[in-house]
């Protein structure tokens, strides 16, 4: 003679308000989950993710010639030169990343003869179209600080020696 035990769902309440019932009566081990798969359990997003998404966004807008302050500029131009660096998508973007928004910085070097707003107004549409698109998370501003304009022949390199003899 075997013994069978009945089991009654037990409902477990979740901070979201959601609830999930476990252990139906339909045999030992069986444990039924009314929420979809896609919903159980958390993500999170690192600031670091954000960074890269919005460097990346931020540095398709024509017009955008480089990002960050001067300092970082310089210190990302000698890490380019280094054998194997990487140029770093991040320089000139900071952000704030909750569990469901985030705010985003971003530093900026324009060309020459490009309107600033314009390039302002294209780079947060395309900063907080590519962040919510590839991360979920809502954008709730991009503040944009301009830091330099780069003029024609800026990149062509001085000479070693400017003294007059």
């Amino acid at each position: 003679m075997t013994l069978t035990q009945e089991k009654t769902p037990t409902r477990h309440a979740h901070a979201d308000g959601t609830a999930t019932a476990t252990g139906s009566g339909g045999g030992a081990g069986r444990t039924e989950v009314t929420e979809p798969a896609g919903t159980r359990g958390r993500t999170v997003i690192a600031d670091a993710v954000v960074v890269k998404i919005a460097g990346r966004a931020a540095r398709e807008v024509p017009g955008v010639h480089d990002m960050g302050g001067g300092l970082s500029r310089t210190l990302g131009a000698v890490r380019d030169r280094v054998p194997g660096g990487r140029p770093q998508l991040g320089r000139g973007v900071k952000v704030e990343v909750g569990e469901r928004q985030a705010a985003i910085d971003v530093e900026l070097v324009v060309e020459y003869g490009v309107p600033v707003p314009d390039v302002a107004r294209d780079v947060r549409e395309n900063v907080i179209g590519a962040v919510e698109r590839i991360t979920g998370l809502e954008v709730v501003e991009v503040n944009i600080a301009v830091t330099d304009v780069h003029l024609p022949g800026d990149d062509r390199d001085e000479p070693a020696d400017t003294r007059v003899a």
